[in-house]
């Protein structure tokens, strides 16, 4: 498959998880991928793994100086970017009378911050270059609504698709489209921190949160970073190119807008 042959994409977190298998799904129809993360040496195992097509790029999406180095040595390696997935994000969860300022502000800092300059860096050196291009902002079912536990992660991802709607009416008419994927839960090592973390404050077994709510997805299960790849490769191609502020639920029926 070739629908993304000839372009160029910036993934952040992308040593691992759902990011890693986007740069996977992307070099498979041909496009070439930075893997971009905070942890380079993960980056530079997974793209070495995936060989030809995937360069490592350090990046902190808390600092505004490591992501335009990491836009700078993307354009460097490719000639410029085409995509943009802004993956990196982290959880946490806690009552609200037990969410601490620091928790809250790395949070945010990673999640919405983060997203919100690594999209204006990519966004400025796109129109700079004269590219029409696509921005995947990556949202979650939390972002939905709000949970008893997880407030400070729920209010990061309402605020991500929030921006993908101002951004998306406001860098259309540049030519770049910017979207976001509200993926359900899914399995891997993202979810087993989050089992953790309820069981701790609901006094669980742990691994019974994850069992639940897996068993609780209409589909039948949970999710896993392959069933998100279809998307992600869908709205970076030319076949989504009269999309715009969009977001898009995979989640195996979870939420329905």
């Amino acid at each position: 498959m070739t629908r993304l042959a000839g372009k160029s994409a910036l993934i952040t977190g992308a040593a691992r998880g759902i990011g890693c298998h986007f740069a996977k799904a992307y070099v498979a129809e041909g496009a070439r991928v930075a893997i971009a993360d905070i942890d380079f040496e993960r980056a530079q195992n997974a793209a070495a793994e995936i060989g030809d097509g995937a360069v490592a790029v350090a990046m902190d999406v808390t600092s505004e100086a490591s992501i335009e180095a990491a836009v700078d040595a993307t354009c460097d390696a490719f000639g410029g970017i085409d995509i943009l997935v802004n993956n990196a994000a982290v959880f946490t969860a806690a009552p609200i009378t037990e969410i601490t300022r620091a928790d809250y502000d790395q949070v945010f800092a990673i999640n919405v911050a983060g997203t919100l300059f690594t999209m204006q860096a990519v966004a400025r050196r796109m129109i700079n270059d004269g590219r029409k291009g696509k921005i995947i902002n990556m949202a979650s079912q939390a972002g939905r609504r709000g949970e008893p536990l997880v407030a400070v992660y729920c209010a990061t991802k309402a605020a991500v698709i929030s921006l993908t709607q101002s951004a998306g009416l406001n860098l259309i008419q540049h030519g770049i489209n910017v979207n976001a994927i509200a993926p359900g839960v899914v399995d891997g090592e993202h979810w087993d921190g989050v089992d953790a973390f309820f069981a701790k404050y609901e006094n669980r077994p742990k691994g019974q949160k994850k069992q639940e709510v897996g068993a609780g997805v209409p589909f039948g299960r949970m999710g896993t970073p392959q069933d998100l790849a279809g998307m992600a490769v869908f709205l970076a191609s030319a076949e989504a190119d009269y999309i715009v502020a969009q977001t898009y639920n995979v989640d195996g029926g979870q939420w329905m807008s």
